[in-house]
């Protein structure tokens, strides 16, 4: 009897049209290294909201999050009280998760503090790496909210710290490659 070979996000992607959300993520941004602190914040929340949901709502969702996240500038965020929590438990436009929407402001609290510590979130996370997957998530959980394996783990792929973004076969994989992620050097 033959076996199925399993589908990776890679070539599932072909399969899809250019303007389907996975298709543009995947093309775009999954596995290539973010920058700056907001982009790792807006990553890093995206994926706790992707935490027992499928990563299609929250990529549907995305714009909406920006949105309602002041474009997860760190500094705002952190300053956010119960009014404006009530106003994000009450966005339709994203997941009005009590945890999650707690988690992102009590995040953003804390890498202040990494970044006044550390100069920057992003030489926090540099700081540490490499570590093995198992290591990243004691000391996310050991700093963060809501943060657990699987958490940890996309958010690390998905920013270029963690190989495994790309099967070496896909195009896109040269792309990542040309920008030298954290887990290639």
């Amino acid at each position: 009897m033959e076996q199925a070979v399993p589908k990776t996000y890679c070539t599932y992607v072909q399969t899809l049209s250019k303007e389907n959300v996975h298709k543009i993520y995947h093309d775009t941004e999954y596995g290539f290294p973010l920058l700056n602190d907001n982009e790792l914040f807006a990553r890093l929340v995206l994926e706790i909201n992707q935490a027992g949901l499928s990563w299609d709502t929250i990529l549907k969702k995305k714009t909406n999050f920006f949105a309602a996240y002041d474009q997860f500038e760190i500094a705002i965020v952190a300053n956010y009280g119960e009014l404006k929590f009530n106003e994000l438990m009450q966005n339709a436009g994203i997941i009005r998760n009590r945890l999650k929407i707690n988690a992102a402001i009590e995040n953003a609290k804390t890498i202040l503090t990494i970044q006044k510590e550390h100069g920057s979130f992003k030489n926090w996370i540099e700081l540490h790496h490499p570590l093995t997957k198992q290591e990243w998530v004691k000391l996310f959980k050991k700093h963060f909210r809501f943060t657990g394996g699987e958490i940890v783990n996309e958010f690390l792929m998905s920013t270029g710290y963690l190989p495994g973004a790309h099967t070496a076969d896909c195009p896109v994989h040269k792309k990542v490659a040309k920008l030298k992620p954290k887990w290639m050097q």
